[in-house]
């Protein structure tokens, strides 16, 4: 069975409900799940896991803007054992800022410079997530068929 991480960093509790969501549309395709909060994840953790799925919001004008608690995370990322892992980015912002949704495009940088293997365009979700149910359970199944 193949075994997915789903690790997120949420202030409002948006980008918590986007993960929770693709969790159980992934469980529902045969994937077994666990989703931790970043505040309880090291970075260690990732090798033992076929999938990462790595989910941040972003609120500011900022090019990188990082959801605070995901900051510590993303730093570690650059020595994380994720070289040849398949990666899959996601997260909430506000359109209304210049770089929406920028830590998206951070966080698939960092996977990238270190050798991750992206399996979809990074998720990105204007505001609350329910209303772009059809939008995050379609890249849901994309992870899922990826897997």
């Amino acid at each position: 069975m193949t075994t997915a991480l789903i690790v997120y960093g949420s202030t409002t509790g948006n980008t918590e409900t986007l993960s929770s969501m693709i969790e159980k549309q992934l469980v529902s395709k045969g994937l077994k799940i666990t989703c931790k909060n970043v505040t309880d994840t090291q970075a260690d953790e990732l090798k033992n896991y076929d999938i990462i799925l790595l989910g941040c919001s972003t609120w500011g004008e900022e090019e990188i803007e990082l959801q605070d608690d995901f900051i510590p995370f993303y730093d570690s990322l650059t020595n994380a054992p994720i070289k040849g892992k398949k990666i899959g980015v996601f997260g909430c912002g506000d359109s209304s800022y210049t770089y929406f949704c920028g830590a998206v495009d951070a966080i698939e940088d960092r996977v990238k410079e270190t050798g991750g293997i992206l399996i979809a365009d990074g998720l990105k979700v204007d505001g609350d997530p329910d209303d772009a149910r059809k939008e995050v359970l379609s890249w849901a199944d994309e992870i899922a068929d990826a897997a």
